[in-house]
């Protein structure tokens, strides 16, 4: 029989012929298997488990579970949707869940209890090598030689990675990946521009300059920070592009609004959370689907606007 007919006469629905599906249920029945109840399966659902605490990632993380619900809808199958700052016991939250989607997980209390769970849980963020668990996430380390190799085509030769204050994985791995195209290049020089005081950006890119840095081009690790590098340049006197590029990281709102047109790497939020939702489903439902743990990643694309072009012949700061 299809798996159409098993599956309307086990759910009680129509489509299949009276005497079809009483052979179906009394076969269910000899092997064993206990139909839920309609209780059960109205409250059985995926959980999307959702950590910002810098709230630094709000727009990706509406983007991802706008995702995860286009495709929840499309399977049949139902999301509710937590947020670690509520109050509610992570115990209680997965309770009848099928299944969990973590995106941006971090911290290590949650991380052991769902580890712990009898459960399929799928996550953005590896918290370890070899994590016993499937991931869906953006191609970070891929993003920053793409990004590497697009301004050495320009002219650039000396490039700033801004970092910011925050020792996130994807900014690390953005900036692994900026690193292996630039230290494989002739006469192309990295700076990483990190800072903890209150002075962020302006005083620790002064710093820079102060120690000789002439940089033409910066690359920073989210959009949030480039719109703060560019309104920084601009009270400088400088000029986006023609005295240095800047490229930003996620292609949120803020890219399109500013002027010059932020050049940024999209990232693909709503992918991110239909993949979720996908290999979750299979996970739950395709006994055919590979054992093996899974590391699926959604590649970026390099969105080319205003505020990037060639490198300056002279530096603006070495003009006379």
């Amino acid at each position: 029989m299809s798996k159409y007919a098993v599956s309307r006469a086990l759910a009680g629905k129509d489509g299949v012929s009276e005497a079809t599906r009483q052979r179906i249920l009394e076969i269910a029945d000899s092997l064993g298997y206990k139909r839920p109840s309609p209780q059960m399966s109205q409250t059985r659902e995926i959980v999307a488990l959702f950590d910002d605490p810098l709230n630094v990632n709000t727009e990706l993380h509406t983007q991802i579970l706008g995702g995860l619900q286009q495709e929840a809808s499309r399977l049949a199958m139902l999301v509710r949707v937590h947020w670690l700052h509520h109050e509610l016991p992570l115990e209680q939250v997965f309770k009848n869940s099928l299944g969990v989607a973590a995106v941006n997980l971090s911290q290590k209390h949650e991380l052991k209890l769902m580890r712990d769970l009898d459960i399929p849980v799928v996550y953005t963020v590896r918290p370890e090598p070899f994590f016993p668990a499937d991931v869906v996430s953006g191609a970070d380390q891929e993003s920053g030689a793409a990004v590497a190799e697009y301004l050495i085509g320009l002219g650039h030769r000396e490039i700033v990675y801004v970092h910011g204050r925050e020792d996130l994985r994807g900014r690390i791995l953005r900036l692994n990946g900026l690193r292996d195209i630039i230290e494989r290049a002739d006469g192309v020089s990295l700076h990483d521009l990190r800072w903890k005081d209150v002075g962020g950006f302006s005083d620790a890119f002064s710093e820079h300059l102060e120690s000789g840095g002439r940089p033409t081009a910066l690359f920073c690790a989210h959009d949030g920070l480039a719109l703060n590098a560019v309104t920084d340049l601009l009270s400088r006197g400088w000029k986006v592009p023609q005295d240095i590029s800047v490229i930003g990281f996620g292609d949120y709102s803020v890219a399109r609004q500013i002027r010059p047109a932020l050049t940024t790497v999209k990232t693909k939020g709503h992918e991110i959370g239909r993949a979720l939702m996908r290999l979750l489903h299979h996970r739950l439902s395709d006994d055919h689907w590979p054992e093996a743990t899974m590391r699926i990643q959604i590649v970026n694309d390099l969105l080319v606007r205003g505020s990037c072009g060639s490198a300056p012949v002279v530096h603006p700061l070495d003009r006379t």
